[in-house]
């Protein structure tokens, strides 16, 4: 099977490896001018915690997020399998229960615990919670080494090509635009109009603060995370934004990063900001992504803040009806 994969982002590329895994013959094609340079991917969280987004999000994202940090794992072998810590000040302990009752798969911890899983947060936490099935990884690289993999599987990357321009000769093609695929695909019907929701990031740099494992900061107002990456940086995040703009953080919003990074632990507040991230993530109304078939296309879309987490299942799923399987066998 002859396939194009339209866009460079996690779904693309999990796609685009999935087939080549098949033994279909791939092409990927991506509007920007390099990896990652138009794709909300970029400046993902990079959490598996299929446990912890229960809280916020429908029981499919849990059941099809469990195969995902095996999934990456395999072919990512930098992919952290150490679990997520949940905590809140002892004023917010009414978050962390209502986070309790909305997911599963923890351990309530005490603070001698929490001290042993990350020593810098020795003292400064009571109680938490601890999922000790989740991972994270680091988007970047996570991506830059499925584009390597995709290489020297002999599956060329065309920057800069946008699909109109190209010359389509493939016996399927797997849209994965994401947002962008808006512009050129009206909604069928209101459950399959896209909307955008935006994200907003920071990078900071600490010598001062060791984690091994994402952190969340429960708050009423604005919950928080922070992931730790290689060489002393920290991936702040928490915004969902109901917004198509991008490129732009507010400072309300650059505020209350800083401001629970500094709440989670004080040194932050003398660490080197990096970099400052937005990019819109494509949603569908009721947030949980759809593959589609029409015709001899193939779209994935509506990942939401779930990318890394759903898209091996998304493309299992392409994968499948791409070769006329019952998409049952792969719920």
């Amino acid at each position: 099977m002859r396939c194009l994969v339209v866009g460079a982002g996690v779904a693309g590329l999990t796609t685009a490896l999935s087939l080549v895994e098949r033994g279909a013959t791939v092409e990927v094609v991506d509007r920007g001018s390099h990896l990652g340079a138009r794709s909300c991917s970029w400046f993902a969280g990079g959490m598996l915690a299929p446990w912890c987004e229960r809280e916020s999000a429908d029981e499919a994202v849990l059941r099809r997020g469990l195969a995902a940090l095996a999934w990456w794992r395999e072919r990512f072998p930098e992919t952290v399998a150490a679990g997520t810590l949940v905590v809140a000040p002892a004023r917010d302990g009414a978050e962390l229960e209502r986070f309790s009752r909305r997911t599963s798969g923890f351990d309530m911890v005490g603070p001698d615990a929490i001290a042993t899983l990350e020593p810098a947060l020795a003292g400064r936490f009571s109680r938490g919670l601890h999922f000790p099935h989740e991972g994270h990884l680091d988007p970047r690289r996570a991506l830059a080494a499925l584009a390597r993999r995709l290489a020297e599987a002999g599956v060329p990357i065309r920057f800069d090509t946008d699909v109109t321009d190209f010359a389509i000769d493939a016996d399927r093609i797997f849209d994965c635009r994401g947002f962008a695929a808006r512009e050129q695909r009206p909604p069928l019907t209101p459950a399959s109009a896209l909307r955008g929701v935006k994200g907003e990031m920071l990078l900071v740099r600490s010598t001062e603060v060791r984690l091994s494992r994402p952190v969340r900061l429960l708050h009423p107002r604005m919950p928080l995370y922070v992931v730790p990456r290689a060489d002393g940086l920290f991936m702040i995040g928490a915004t969902m934004i109901e917004s198509e703009e991008r490129g732009r953080i507010t400072a309300r919003s650059m505020m209350e990063l800083l401001g629970g990074a500094f709440a989670l632990h004080p040194a932050f507040g003398e660490a080197e900001i990096v970099e400052v991230g937005t990019d819109v993530r494509p949603a569908y109304p009721d947030n949980l992504p759809a593959v589609d078939v029409d015709g001899r296309t193939i779209r994935i879309n509506g990942l939401y803040r779930h990318g890394f987490l759903l898209s091996p299942w998304c493309a299992r799923r392409a994968v499948a009806a791409a070769y006329g399987e019952p998409w049952e066998d792969h719920e």
